[in-house]
């Protein structure tokens, strides 16, 4: 097993016999580097490190302790800097140690005891704002890959604490809202009335109090575009279940009865079987409804989506109803581009589970024809 790694120390003096009694103090405990030079020992931070303290003498030659560990700082400001000191080098020392160069100082002389239980602390110290600077660096990490996954949900979010002052939001509510500037820190109430969102207000009043809704829907005037949203709330809640705040939702639901009546066409075309007739039907309004969406002009992802179904729907239909029309009237239709017209419309219907019965029959009659040259000349729709 590998034994870990002892914490990495540098003494600088220009005194070889201090350096050695340094080596010795601190073997046991600490991987121990040595120089004899301010300058060599800038080399050896970089080279080496991290280190987690560096202790020096003040009186070197070419460049002083206090010089010397406050370009340690500009360098290397996660290394902890310790000084040995005489009393006439006192007032340097305390100007340093404001100005944040110098953890601590070291009297001579020095009792090595005393001396290792500052080292100690140093070292700890280090270690302490290592750890603290990965749980930082892990949490504004976590928090980028929060925030990606938020912004990517087809409802807006707006926290709140206690005094219903915004803590955080997403992309969609932004976008939904049309809110502008960051929103943090103000009290929502403000921010909605601020952008002229009164209606939005009042759903947020509605579904957050004792009696609340609940959900309430509000249609909203947002530039030259007129969305319907419903609004919802959660209550936050700590350990103990004593609340601290909550969460507003805002969903974009104005595709919603336009993809009620898309479910339905589908679902008739389904129940029938797939007869022509309501192919036909189908074929007929699917057109309207997505001009309706795209007259909507709301670019949400519900309306994506469904603008998307109502494409491959058609897609599928059109290809189906072709393709009986290819059998029941030609005598040699192309009978590899039937079954890639077929492949084509069962991957783009929307329910790839609930292909109508007269689709599969549709189906079956090409792969027939396609094996045995054979054509009935018969609709299977």
């Amino acid at each position: 097993m590998t034994s870990p790694q002892l914490p990495r120390i540098l003494v600088v003096d220009d005194e070889e016999a201090i350096l050695e009694t340094m080596a010795l103090t601190f073997e046991d405990d600490y991987e121990v580097y040595t120089s004899d030079d301010a300058r060599s020992a800038l080399e050896l931070l970089d080279e080496k490190g991290p280190f987690a303290v560096v202790l020096t003498d003040q009186r070197m030659p070419n460049m002083d302790g206090v010089q010397f560990l406050t370009e340690v700082c500009r360098r290397h400001p996660e290394t902890v800097r310790m000084i040995l000191t005489g009393f006439s080098d006192m007032q340097a020392i305390i100007q340093a140690i404001n100005d944040g160069h110098v953890y601590a100082y070291i009297s001579k002389p020095w009792e090595p005891e005393h001396l290792k239980q500052v080292m100690k602390r140093a070292v700890d110290h280090y270690e302490l704002m290592v750890e603290n600077g990965r749980l930082v660096t892990d949490l504004k990490r976590a928090n980028v890959f929060l925030e990606a996954v938020m912004d990517q949900l087809d409802t807006g979010a707006l926290a709140v604490d206690a005094a219903g002052v915004i803590q955080a939001d997403n992309l969609p509510a932004r976008q939904y809202l049309a809110l502008t500037g960051d929103l943090r820190g103000k009290p929502l109430k403000q921010v909605l009335e601020g952008h002229g969102l009164v209606e939005v207000a009042g759903a947020v009043y509605r579904v957050s109090g004792e009696d609340a809704d609940r959900s309430n829907d509000v249609e909203v005037s947002i530039g030259d575009k007129v969305r319907r949203l419903r609004i919802t709330s959660q209550t936050l809640s700590d350990g103990t279940g004593d609340p601290f705040g909550r969460v507003i939702f805002c969903r974009e639901v104005s595709h919603e009865p336009l993809l009620r009546r898309f479910g339905e066409l589908l679902s008739e075309v389904v129940q029938t079987g797939g007869e022509r007739a309501k192919l036909e039907e189908a074929r007929d309004q699917l057109p309207g409804i997505a001009a309706k969406v795209q007259g909507s002009r709301i670019d949400s992802p519900g309306m994506s989506d469904l603008a998307d179904r109502v494409s491959q729907a058609l897609t599928a239909i059109e290809n189906w109803l072709d393709v009986d029309d290819s059998v029941a009237r030609e005598d040699f239709p192309d009978s590899q581009l039937l079954r890639d017209r077929m492949r084509i419309a069962a991957a783009r219907w929307p329910l790839p589970d609930e292909i109508p019965e007269r689709v599969r029959a549709l189906a079956s009659r090409v792969e027939e024809y396609y094996e045995s040259g054979e054509n009935p000349k018969q609709r299977a729709l």
